[in-house]
């Protein structure tokens, strides 16, 4: 089964690169990650928000880049950036999961 994700990379009016991803990122399509950062001078913002998983490829390709990088994440990818670290070398700023409907 293929391994979904979803990149759109654009620019804010104030000129900050922005990456966003959605799906799921791992060994099998990190380099597209990895190319867009590399395609990309100065600070970037990487907006994790719709990522349901990150492997240990994904986040060599972060930390390759950590010093440059805004990245925002849910509370679902929270104690991986903690636990590897990746929250103290790169710029990590943590937004609610949304609320759930209830029915």
């Amino acid at each position: 089964m293929p391994h979904r994700l979803h990149l759109q990379a654009g620019t804010r009016e104030d000129g900050t690169a922005v990456i966003v991803v959605s799906g799921e990122i791992d060994l099998r399509n990190c380099d597209f990650l990895r190319q867009e950062l590399d395609d990309v001078t100065g600070r970037v913002e990487v907006d994790l928000r719709a990522v349901d998983y990150v492997d240990s490829a994904t986040l060599s390709v972060l930390f390759a880049h950590a010093d440059r990088l805004d990245i925002v994440i849910t509370p679902l990818l929270e104690p991986v950036f903690a636990i590897t670290g990746l929250d103290t070398v790169a710029s990590v700023r943590l937004i609610p999961a949304p609320a759930r409907k209830r029915t």
